[in-house]
């Protein structure tokens, strides 16, 4: 059986994240070293290690099944490949942003022949023309933020996650272009081959289990017996509650059950005031759907 082989970003805002998604899903990159190109993860799968701008690219054309990159890579790269699941990480948003002094307070500002520098000029291009707006895109590799201050672009068109780095370089944002996240892709062709459907239909829905166990914890207490009904109201959990036998516990039953981990500091002092005792609350690494 061919190996499942998934592009993954060799360095940068995804790189991490994505050999981390993969490892709580039980897909560990085996590396010889930082600069390995490949890597074996496991159970027929290998990791192809690649720019992150050019993984929509590559795996359109089949080098690779599927693929771990940002949103704002894919719509950029304009490539035919289908999104299977937002992988929730490298969060950001491709913006239009001015200097400090400029008179532009928003799209209705920007002349038409405006100079905006960017590395997206696809998006940024199709962004203006949605408002009819034709600008001169002066294309750059990175440090847009520089291309007003040398002269060479009035505006640029460029990532940020919190604004930190445009506003040090003192300017700041007018409008968003785009807002992004990692995503699963995988080429159109591939799925539709008996030899990788069904593998990457396992693949996404191991990624999910640990998705959502990033929202979930495992809580365990004694509760009273008497209270059993009050206790599944506070911890109702997927299913219910888990209630297991204390051995020698008497009045007393231990509880099980999957919560929101948003709602723990409301949740245990519920369970304390129905006499809750010996409570615990651990991390879950998957939760399958």
């Amino acid at each position: 059986m061919p190996s499942l082989r998934i592009a993954l970003p060799n360095k940068g805002r995804l790189s991490k994240s994505a050999l981390a998604l993969l490892r709580k899903a039980g897909l560990r990159a085996r590396m010889r070293s930082d600069r390995s190109l490949t890597a074996p993860l496991g159970n027929d799968h290998q990791a192809i290690f690649l720019r992150a701008a050019d993984i929509p690219e590559l795996v359109a054309d089949g080098a690779a099944e599927v693929g771990v990159t940002g949103a704002d890579l894919v719509a950029e790269s304009g490539c035919e490949v289908r999104e299977l699941a937002d992988l929730e990480f490298g969060r950001c948003r491709l913006v239009v942003a001015v200097q400090d002094e400029s008179d532009i307070r928003g799209i209705a500002d920007i002349p038409a022949g405006t100079r905006v520098a960017t590395a997206f000029p696809r998006l940024t291009r199709s962004y203006f023309e949605r408002f009819g707006i034709a600008v001169d895109i002066a294309t750059v590799s990175g440090a847009a933020e520089i291309a007003p201050h040398l002269g060479v672009a009035e505006i640029i068109a460029d990532l940020t996650a919190t604004g930190s780095t445009l506003r040090v370089n003192g300017m700041r944002e007018v409008e968003t272009i785009l807002e992004s996240t990692a995503r699963l892709i995988a080429g159109e062709a591939v799925l539709d081959q008996a030899d990788f459907a069904d593998r990457i239909s396992e693949l996404c829905l191991a990624l999910e289990s640990v998705r959502l166990a990033r929202e979930k914890r495992y809580l365990m207490a004694n509760v009273p017996r008497d209270r059993l009904d009050e206790v599944r109201q506070v911890i109702p959990g997927i299913s219910g509650p888990t209630i297991v036998e204390v051995m020698g516990g008497g009045p007393w039953v231990a509880a099980h059950a999957v919560v929101d981990a948003d709602c723990l500091s409301s949740t245990i002092p519920r369970l304390k005031k129905l006499g809750a005792e010996g409570i615990l609350v651990t991390a879950i690494e998957r939760l399958m759907p």
